[in-house]
């Protein structure tokens, strides 16, 4: 079987995130799905508030699958469930510190990455 060279340009964002995974997968942490992360991300790195519909949207899932990954991200602490006091039909979808930590553990693995490689600019 052929092998790709980690040297393509194209590749090295790839080998990149393969030593990010890696580093993910060696930290103990809980094992998430891409679904789960995104939806992680996008509560802590978007300004709130959060609802299952909002959410649904711009992730292009429907609202089911965003309760079943609010249900296994709020059984690892990572986000809370919140009634919204003015219409309480609705929930937010809110931080916690447990989440926090995560995220910041899992930004800390890219950013100790950043460089891995990179193939150095040329001086032309």
């Amino acid at each position: 079987m052929e092998t790709i060279d980690p040297s393509i340009e194209a590749v090295v964002p790839l080998a990149n995130w393969l030593s990010v995974l890696a580093g993910y997968v060696a930290s103990g942490h809980p094992d998430l799905t891409n679904r789960q992360m995104a939806l992680l991300l996008l509560v802590y790195l978007d300004p709130g508030p959060h609802t299952v519909r909002g959410i649904a949207a711009r992730l292009h899932v429907s609202k089911p699958v965003v309760t079943r990954i609010l249900n296994a991200l709020s059984a690892l602490g990572y986000v809370r469930r919140q009634k919204d006091m003015s219409d309480l039909r609705n929930i937010f979808v809110v931080r916690t510190p447990e989440g926090l930590a995560f995220i910041e553990a899992f930004a800390g693995l890219i950013k100790r990455l950043e460089g891995y490689g990179r193939q150095p600019e040329s001086k032309d």
